[in-house]
């Protein structure tokens, strides 16, 4: 069965830049460039009848093109014992207008309602035996950290599945604006 996820993917540029940030903690479990993406909606296992349902639903979403662009640095969970680093953006009407239709799309399939509210945030690195001193400092550094714009026009279902060195993502379908 298909571990799902709903993705929009990142410029190259944009991951070089993101990815450069490895160096300064290696202790960190950094995300490989070719995996950093904006995560939408996580599905989960699905079967393939599931799987046919959700690529149908997602192809009916309309969207347009919109602008989105890239800044600060935090870490979840709030507090002390920090265990995944993220680059955060800037408020994007458009970005939480196309999340929205995706889980209006994903409801009309029988797919449960994600209960946590959308976080939008690219995970850089899962932090186990990091110093909790060490990412303040990293998020210190990095405070004004921005790329610059990039235009989304698609959004995509990939296929993930986990392994020692950590997930591995394919995509399934993409769906361009229109």
């Amino acid at each position: 069965m298909p571990r799902l996820f709903v993705a929009i993917d990142l410029p190259g540029h944009v991951k070089a830049a993101l990815s450069g940030f490895a160096a300064e903690l290696p202790v960190a479990r950094w995300v490989g460039a070719e995996e950093l993406h904006l995560t939408l909606r996580f599905i989960g296992e699905v079967d393939q009848e599931s799987c046919s349902a959700i690529k149908s639903a997602l192809s009916a979403i309309s969207f347009s093109a919109f602008p989105l662009t890239l800044c600060g640095v935090g870490h979840f969970p709030p507090g002390r014992h920090p265990r995944v680093l993220w680059v955060g953006m800037e408020p994007c009407e458009g970005l939480m207008q196309l999340q929205q239709d995706v889980e209006l799309a994903l409801m009309e399939v029988g797919i449960a309602v994600d209960e946590r509210p959308f976080s939008p945030h690219i995970t850089l690195a899962r932090l186990k035996e990091t110093v909790p001193v060490a990412v303040t400092a990293f998020e210190n550094r990095h405070a004004e950290f921005a790329c610059p714009s990039f235009e989304v026009g698609e959004l995509i279902l990939y296929s993930s599945i986990l392994t020692r060195q950590g997930a591995i993502h394919t995509r399934e379908a993409i769906y361009r604006c229109r």
